[in-house]
């Protein structure tokens, strides 16, 4: 794998295990909750939602987009992710981490200096693969926020970024 891809993959396994810890410390009732109920624009959504939603827009960013895999994304749907438990949110992020996981060990130095067409543009793939890790990020801080309110404002056990960093020596 390329050094470059390596290290994009390292930042969204990161982001995506920091969902997925998140969602292994919760009960099932705080899964589907939002912290207004009253709001039905999406201004608020349950951490199922998130979750799911994160997952879907990697998907289609390296799997559509940059793996070229057929068209599947139903973006529609994830905003109505109603879950029972963690089982199937966990399972929706290891699928996704083994695609992402899959294309990103397959791209040669031409596709990360190439482009995709994306609906009626052309965007960078390097901007495509930073654009999963900034909108994977910012839901992470949706899920911990809302996580926080779940717990009457109890803090999400949350590592540090020296915490998570791998222990690695330069090559």
């Amino acid at each position: 794998m390329l050094k470059e891809a390596a290290a994009y993959l390292e930042r969204i396994e990161d982001l995506r295990e920091q969902i997925g810890s998140i969602l292994r410390t919760l009960p099932p009732e705080a899964l589907n909750w939002r912290p207004d109920e009253s709001s039905d624009d999406h201004a608020m959504n349950s951490i199922a939602v998130l979750a799911t939603h994160a997952a879907g827009a990697e998907h289609f960013w390296i799997g559509e987009v940059i793996g070229s895999l057929p068209t599947t994304r139903d973006r529609a749907a994830e905003f109505e992710t109603v879950v029972a438990d963690t089982a199937v949110l966990q399972q929706t992020l290891q699928t996704v981490r083994q695609q992402t996981r899959t294309i990103l060990q397959t791209l040669t130095q031409e596709d990360l200096d190439g482009t995709r067409q994306v609906r009626d543009r052309v965007v960078p793939t390097r901007w495509a693969l930073l654009h999963v890790i900034d909108h994977t990020a910012l839901h992470l801080g949706h899920i911990q926020i809302t996580a926080q309110l779940w717990q009457g404002g109890q803090a999400v056990d949350a590592p540090r970024w020296f915490q998570r960093l791998k222990n690695r020596t330069d090559e």
